[in-house]
């Protein structure tokens, strides 16, 4: 994707989705900095994009419980979208 200006956090992970297929709120974090993933989804979504997403569970690694975190997909564009 080519910018005018800087890229908005949206645009990073709409990149990053195209780039890599998933994406966590850990990967989100880490790589881009972005702490609010659920909303730049959110944005995504809004630009007429459908968004898989799926709630997998994880070993902690301090305290060693299983905890579930949502992990987003590829968005595809919604068909039928006025």
């Amino acid at each position: 994707m080519t910018y005018r200006s800087k890229p908005t956090q949206t645009d990073m992970v709409l990149d990053y989705l195209n780039t890599h297929g998933t994406i966590t709120p850990l990967d989100a974090l880490r790589e881009l900095g972005c702490f609010r993933l659920a909303a730049r989804i959110k944005d995504i979504e809004n630009r007429g994009y459908v968004v898989p997403r799926r709630t997998v569970s994880v070993t902690g690694k301090k305290s060693g419980k299983l905890v579930r975190i949502t992990e987003y997909g590829t968005p595809r564009k919604a068909h039928g979208i006025l």
